[in-house]
């Protein structure tokens, strides 16, 4: 295998995990109701702490409330699911040709490094629980990774003359 051929490889494969975790990440908006109600009966099984539980509670009830009598406010996480999977599609882009398309990348890096921001603003407003604030924060912070891994890779092949487009297999 060349060395191109190596870098190729390696970097769609960073790429596929990434767009494996946005896809995932996205496809758990459908059925919040659902996941809320099993968490909420894992974690009685758990050891867990009170305030993590008692927040589980509140939302799954608050959710309950909202599917029974205002289902078309969950038709917002539905809008977010489908974000994630339509974002999911323009890494087919960099899969293809890196090295021409790596903005997606850096496109994915800034809409990571926008959560924090987002989380600290929103979440009081919203009155999310710090903490809770935290773990969304955690999503941009553990998505940007892979994202840096692929974009250090790309200039990598780019600045080896190695760069020229090749159709993925």
């Amino acid at each position: 295998m060349s060395d191109r051929a190596a870098q190729l490889r390696d970097i769609r494969a960073w790429l596929a995990f990434f767009v494996v975790c946005l896809v995932l990440s996205g496809a758990t908006a459908f059925p919040l109701v659902h996941e809320l109600r099993w968490t909420e009966s894992l974690l009685g099984h758990l050891p867990a702490p009170d305030a993590f539980t008692d927040w589980i509670t509140r939302v799954r009830e608050g959710l309950e409330t909202a599917d029974s009598d205002y289902p078309f406010l969950l038709y917002g996480t539905d809008w977010l699911a489908f974000a994630h999977l339509v974002i999911a599609v323009a890494f087919y882009g960099p899969y293809r040709d890196p090295v021409r398309n790596i903005w997606v990348v850096e496109f994915g890096m800034i809409a990571c490094a926008g959560i924090i921001p987002l989380a600290l603003v929103c979440g009081p407003v919203r009155g999310i629980p710090f903490w809770w604030s935290v773990i969304d924060m955690s999503f941009g912070v553990f998505g940007v990774i892979p994202l840096y891994v692929v974009r250090r890779r790309i200039k990598r092949l780019e600045a080896s003359g190695n760069a020229r487009a090749v159709p993925a297999t």
